[in-house]
């Protein structure tokens, strides 16, 4: 697919080079000409071939009514012809471009040029990383990727083996796609391959009209490295989410194998490509279509819809809270529920910000041992000795984070009129100090 997204991003690019005084104005015969070689192209190619009827038909009565001879240039026949043709579809990739040779550049590139371009291609995607932009443990053991296209796997296929590998001893994974525009259904094989047993399981089906022809996507019987078929598995979703990213999502959602956290998808499911149907006009058609296994339909012009809706910005937070819950819901040892508890609290004071009354504030302030803590601006801080000054964020009344070390509390507690200060970190250990007296 990501063939499509470049055609795309060249169309639009040339409609937005376009100047604003094109050729002269189309005659009555150049009009019934261009007319016929969109039609007879959608009759040919389009997807839906019942939807192509339908737009000829349209086509043929604006022609026949002169609805067409109004316009001045080419340019805004293309965009009236892109009007009526979605006005049938509501399908958004279908579009008409005028394009005419003296702005495409008479030349066709050889096949060793293309070869040339291609391997130019991948050594910028590795330069890139191939676009897997961040790879971590977030607290609780949660693992983090993420990455902002579907790469080829034969170039790619390493980099996504390493990042999982890296991965392979946490309780859950997120997989964070907001901002991930689509690519190659073969990564959508490979990656989805690690989150299911190695018996085959049906992804999706690619039906091409031109071909006549589907092709079937299936889970890999081998994968290189730890299968994780059990991690719990959680999809960042968002506007931006398109094409193979989208595929991947709306497999794994309906396979019941992720849930999904975030906003609805783009909703780009139809495979395309362009056409030049004369020497000043192309045609953007999708010609194939996603056929989902289990739904039997797919996710174009409404998008996937996640578990879980929130915005974009919260959605991080809101997977973390969801693995964090999980875990500690199925785990049965009380030492691993409390550290899950520990980090649920963080992220709840991350998502909404605790107040503690300035009163309380200032019964904490004071000197214990060689700490001391401080009050500036309505906000506690932390500092030994002479050593640099710490925030203090408060997870409740009492507990405040140190600093950015989210495994490290202060616990302030009031004992017979006296403050202590107990300093605790997740896996258990505290040390207890009395205020020191005036």
């Amino acid at each position: 697919m990501i063939r499509i997204l470049i055609l795309i991003a060249i169309c639009f690019s040339t409609l937005a080079t376009y100047s604003q005084n094109n050729s002269k104005k189309l005659s009555k015969k150049e009009l019934k000409e261009i007319i016929s070689q969109v039609t007879n192209l959608l009759k040919e190619k389009y997807v839906f071939p019942d939807k192509a009827t339908q737009m000829t038909k349209l086509l043929n009565k604006h022609l026949k009514s002169g609805v067409y001879h109004s316009f001045e240039n080419p340019k805004q026949l293309a965009e009236k012809l892109t009007k009526d043709l979605q006005s049938i579809t509501n399908d958004k990739h279908l579009r008409v471009f005028y394009s005419p040779k003296s702005q495409r550049g008479a030349k066709e590139i050889t096949a060793e040029q293309r070869k040339k371009f291609e391997q130019q291609m991948v050594a910028m995607e590795k330069r890139d990383n191939f676009l897997f932009k961040e790879v971590k443990i977030l607290d609780g053991n949660i693992g983090y990727i993420d990455f902002k296209g579907f790469r080829d796997p034969k170039h790619a296929g390493e980099t996504v083996i390493a990042a999982l590998s890296f991965l392979q001893n946490t309780g859950a994974i997120i997989l964070d796609l907001r901002n991930n525009g689509g690519g190659y259904p073969q990564m959508v094989q490979l990656i989805a391959s690690y989150f299911v047993d190695d018996e085959p399981v049906h992804l999706n089906t690619f039906y091409n009209r031109v071909e006549d022809k589907y092709s079937q996507y299936w889970t890999l019987p081998y994968v290189p490295g730890k299968r994780l078929p059990n991690v719990q598995l959680y999809i960042l979703t968002g506007s931006s989410t398109f094409s193979a990213a989208e595929e991947f999502s709306y497999d794994l959602k309906h396979l019941k194998r992720a849930i999904l956290v975030g906003e609805t998808t783009g909703g780009g499911a139809h495979p395309g490509e362009s056409f030049q149907i004369n020497e000043n006009f192309k045609v953007w058609t999708p010609t194939g279509r996603a056929i989902n296994p289990i739904t039997k339909t797919n996710w174009e012009g409404v998008g996937v819809i996640p578990h879980i809706k929130t915005t974009e910005k919260a959605a991080l937070v809101e997977a973390q809270l969801k693995a964090l819950d999980s875990l500690n819901t199925v785990n049965k040892d009380p030492f691993r529920k409390e550290y899950y508890t520990w980090h649920i609290e963080t992220l709840n004071a991350v998502k909404s910000p605790v107040k503690v009354p300035l009163a309380a504030l200032k019964k904490y302030v004071g000197t214990y041992g060689r700490i001391n803590i401080l009050l500036e601006d309505d906000t506690l801080y932390y500092q030994s000795g002479n050593d640099e000054k710490l925030k203090l964020t408060p997870i409740n009344q009492f507990a405040f984070q140190y600093g950015e070390l989210t495994d490290v509390r202060m616990i302030f507690s009031i004992k017979k009129g006296e403050v202590e200060l107990t300093t605790k970190n997740v896996y258990g250990r505290s040390d207890v100090y009395k205020k020191n007296k005036n």
